[in-house]
């Protein structure tokens, strides 16, 4: 996927704003045109984004269709994404869950990590592919060792229920505390869940504590609460001493992450 689309997406680049990205991302549209025209796929792609994204130009999806269909039928793995990204949600063609499932698994055979997420969900949910939990998991695996923390998620949930693969809680703590250190809320508090209960890793009431605790105010697979609820059982275990060294130790993670302080 395009710089230009993670930053609207809302999704970062490490140590990359969406500022520099977009200083970076935008030549001329009237050579980025001329070039298009020219059959140049990288230079399609590019121009088939700015349509899909607004940016540059005026917000055109069946431009953003007509452009990145071109780049997409040349191979280029950013635009098969994008394009089945349109698919997906009806944005400049009909929805067409198939098209959609064609085009990631283009992308996903090119080792593109948010396309092998995207084919795994298909899967998972059955959308434009058949049901199959275990395909679901090998591209979520495949997404997740490429350091998608969405992927190492929906993996360590897998490994956690076994879910297209065998039941493994050790598998499930590695790849949930993965996505956890990247802030993903919902890896954070199955982790100190599976702290709590001593599953895969050693039980651990302070460490269940702490994922538990950085989890409360951005987990969405759960209520809220039900996660201070689980934090707070934690707390019953602890010495105060203990305790009070986690709480530091919480306190100083949302220092280190403000977007996800309460």
């Amino acid at each position: 996927m395009s710089k230009i689309f993670r930053c609207v997406a809302g999704v970062l680049l490490a140590g990359v704003t969406c500022a520099v990205v977009a200083a970076q991302t935008a030549p001329d549209v009237a050579a980025l045109k001329a070039k298009a025209a020219t059959g140049d796929a990288k230079a399609q792609s590019d121009l088939g984004m700015k349509y899909e994204t607004g940016i540059g130009v005026p917000l055109d999806f069946t431009q953003a269709v007509f452009w990145l269909r071109k780049a997409a039928e040349k191979g280029n793995a950013d635009a098969q994404y994008d394009l089945a990204r349109l698919y997906d949600f009806g944005s400049g063609v009909h929805q067409d869950y198939g098209q959609a499932a064609s085009w990631y698994r283009k992308a996903a055979e090119q080792g593109d990590a948010y396309a092998q997420y995207a084919l795994a969900y298909a899967y998972a949910k059955g959308q434009g592919v058949p049901l199959d939990h275990k395909e679901a998991a090998r591209w979520a695996q495949k997404s997740a060792e490429q350091g998608l923390a969405t992927a190492q998620h929906s993996i360590g949930a897998a490994y956690w229920v076994g879910e297209g693969v065998p039941q493994d809680y050790a598998q499930a703590a590695y790849w949930f505390r993965k996505a956890a250190e990247q802030g993903d809320a919902d890896s954070q508090y199955s982790l100190g869940m599976l702290y709590y209960f001593g599953q895969g890793v050693p039980q651990d009431y302070a460490e269940a504590y702490f994922w538990l605790d950085v989890a409360a105010p951005s987990v969405e697979g759960i209520k809220p609460e039900d996660a201070v609820k689980m934090r707070n059982y934690a707390a019953a275990y602890l010495d105060n001493s203990v305790l009070l060294q986690t709480q530091a130790r919480a306190r100083k993670w949302f220092e280190d992450h403000p977007a996800k302080m309460p």
